[in-house]
Order: C-alpha cells, then structure tokens, then sequence
C-alpha cells in the first residue's frame, strides 16, 4: 500500500515536470503555424493616403486701366514745348466760344482762343489791333483790302460775303490772304465748301506758284527750299502756323458759318455753300514805324485810336485807303511795300484760289485766277 501510494506520488512529481515543456512546445507549434500562414497568405492592401488638398493661390491683383488717350480731335490743344514747360503736359480742350480757333499757352497752361489775342483778324471781320483795341472792318464782299503794309512786307485779305436783303450791310469774313516778302508770294486760303466737315482738308497754301503739301496729322511741317519760311500744322485739318523767321508768324485756321451762327446773326446762310473763310492770328517781329494797312497802323508807335472803343462794334471805315485792285496787287493808298513795283505778274494754280477773283495789280504783281 505504501508502494503504491509511493508510485503515484512519483507519476504526478513527473506530469508536474512535464506539464511547462509540452506547454512551451505547444506554443512553438502554434508560433510555426502562424509564420506558415504569413508566408502564405499575401501582404495586406495598404490604403492610399488621402489626398492633399492644397489651398488655392490667391487672386492675381486685377491690372490698372491702361489709359485710352483721346481720340483726336480739332479743339484739343497741347503745349508745343514741353522742354521749356515740363509741367504742362495735358490736353485741353478749346473754350466753345473758339472751339476750331485756339492754342494752350504753355505758361498759364491754359487754352487760349486765337481771335483774343492781339493781331487777331476773325468772324465777320473783327479786329484786334497791336494796341490791344477790338474793332470791326466790314470791307466789302468779292474786293480786296490791304490788312498790313510795310517796306518789306505786304499783306492783302480777300473778303467773301452773303447778301441779306433789307440788311444795313453784307456780311463778310476773310476767306485768304496774300503775303509779299523779298520776292517771294504767298497765298493761303479756305476753299468754298458746300458742307462742312472737320476731318476734310479746306485750306489751300501756294508759295512762289506751287501748291504747298504738307502731310495730314498734326505737327507735319513744310520748309520752302528758297526762303527761311515753314508751314506747320496745328491739327490734322484746317489749321497751320505759317513763319518766316525773324518777320511774322500767322495761325490761320479755316472754319465755316454754321446753321445756328446764321440763325443767330441773319448770315443768309444758303444751301451749296457755308461760307469757309480764315480765322487769322498775326504776330510781327520786324516792322517799321511806317507800317500802314487796316490792321498794320495800329503797331505805329504814332498810331492815336479814334474809334468809340466803348461801342458795340466800334467800326473802321476808309475802304478807299485800303482798297487794292487784286490780292496781290500792292496799290492800295496806303502801300509802303517797295519790292512790289516793277514786277511780272504771278500765276497762281486756279483750283487753289477757289471763290477768288484776282486781277493785276496797276503798280504791281497780280495773279491770274480763272473758276
């Protein structure tokens, strides 16, 4: 009996040491199966990471306007010299009342209107004398007067006007002028137009016989090849600076009667003709004290102004003195121009001279016009 318990004993003392080796066995069993399952089961599918969303840039800063610079057009002036006047840059536009007839003093940097200015020969025709005095003379429609005489110098108007019946007088306005200098002539002129048009060409200029071209824009200059004289335009149209160096410089600038002017002041405006004519600014740098003419008296130093200045429309009359038998003819009363005596007649292209009517002089040179 105590055999047997001594046996039993011994068999559980051996299950007890056996027991943690067939455990630890077991779980390197377990361990192999599970690496046998991992060789063969394949590698888990990854999940793609989320996209990055990036913030979007911001917005490009819209671009400034690129400025439109104005279209062109005959009342907007500039300063002709900017070196001189860096600060006047801007365009400007012409005051209404002379909207086709003016130019930006570079000084004030303002718009002045041509007709204001002292030498001034405008509208129906309206003066401004060299002692800054306004005053009209009328002339007379289809003759000639002399506006400015001197040695070397000699200045006619050819005037054009309407018949108004039951008016006092006959409207008129300087549709050319014919300029003589050290033998040289020259004409500048509107052409009769029958409707108005600011973009057209109305001006004719003829130097010494040959038609004067100059381009169409603004700025172009001409330069005769014989004489220190240019022609420049002011605009692209119906406006020019003529000079001769050292003697005068002219702004001549044709312009025409519109419906409301003729409204406004009984022009008799009729259909087939607007009555284009010259709005004329004059400046002298070389006269005489001599000087004689319509508008030429006023620079005498001697001249006394007779005229009621504190009229309406204080008038100068004297036709007889000033009148001249052709546009180039140099025998008004009044004539102190020596070069003009003693010369062969000049002809004139007739398509240039158009609504003039010319006729030699009795002393002097003339031009043979035929329409």
């Amino acid at each position: 009996m105590a055999a047997v318990a001594r046996w039993a004993l011994l068999l559980l003392l051996g299950l007890a040491l056996l027991a943690p080796a067939a455990l630890a066995a077991d779980n390197k069993n377990k361990d192999k199966d599970k690496d046998k399952d991992k060789e063969k089961s394949p590698p888990p599918i990854q999940s793609p990471p989320p996209p990055v969303v990036s913030s979007p840039p911001p917005p490009l800063p819209s671009p400034s306007p690129v400025p439109v610079p104005p279209s062109p057009s005959s009342d907007v002036v500039y300063c002709k010299n900017t070196t001189a006047y860096p600060t006047c840059t801007a365009p400007a536009t012409c005051p209404k009342r002379c909207k086709q007839s003016c130019h930006m003093d570079c000084e004030t940097c303002k718009p002045i209107c041509d007709c204001n200015m002292p030498g001034a020969v405008c509208e129906d025709p309206r003066f401004i004398g060299g002692d800054g005095n306004t005053f009209y003379f009328h002339g007379r429609r289809g003759r000639d007067f002399c506006l400015l005489s001197d040695a070397d110098l000699h200045i006619n108007a050819h005037f054009i006007g309407s018949h108004v019946p039951g008016a006092r007088r006959d409207p008129s306005w300087v549709q050319a002028i014919a300029v003589q200098f050290s033998g040289h002539r020259l004409y500048v002129g509107a052409r009769r137009t029958a409707a108005w048009d600011d973009e057209a060409d109305r001006l004719a200029i003829v130097f010494d016989g040959a038609p004067v071209e100059v381009q169409g824009v603004a700025n172009a200059r001409w330069e005769a090849p014989s004489s220190p004289l240019s022609v420049t335009r002011t605009k692209a149209a119906n406006g020019v600076v003529v000079e001769l160096a050292r003697v005068f410089k002219i702004t001549a600038n044709a312009v025409p009667i519109t419906e409301e002017d003729s409204r406004v002041h009984n022009y008799g405006l009729r259909d087939g003709d607007c009555l284009a004519h010259l709005d004329l600014a004059f400046r002298f740098y070389s006269l005489t004290d001599d000087v004689h003419g319509v508008l030429g008296q006023t620079y005498r130093s001697s001249y006394v102004n007779r005229l009621d200045v504190s009229a309406r429309m204080p008038v100068m009359g004297g036709e007889r003195d000033f009148a001249a038998s052709g546009l180039f003819a140099t025998d008004c009363p009044v004539a102190r121009f020596a070069h003009g005596r003693g010369v062969d007649a000049l002809a004139v292209a007739s398509d240039e001279l158009a609504g003039v009517k010319c006729s030699t002089g009795l002393h002097g040179v003339g031009v043979v016009c035929k329409k």
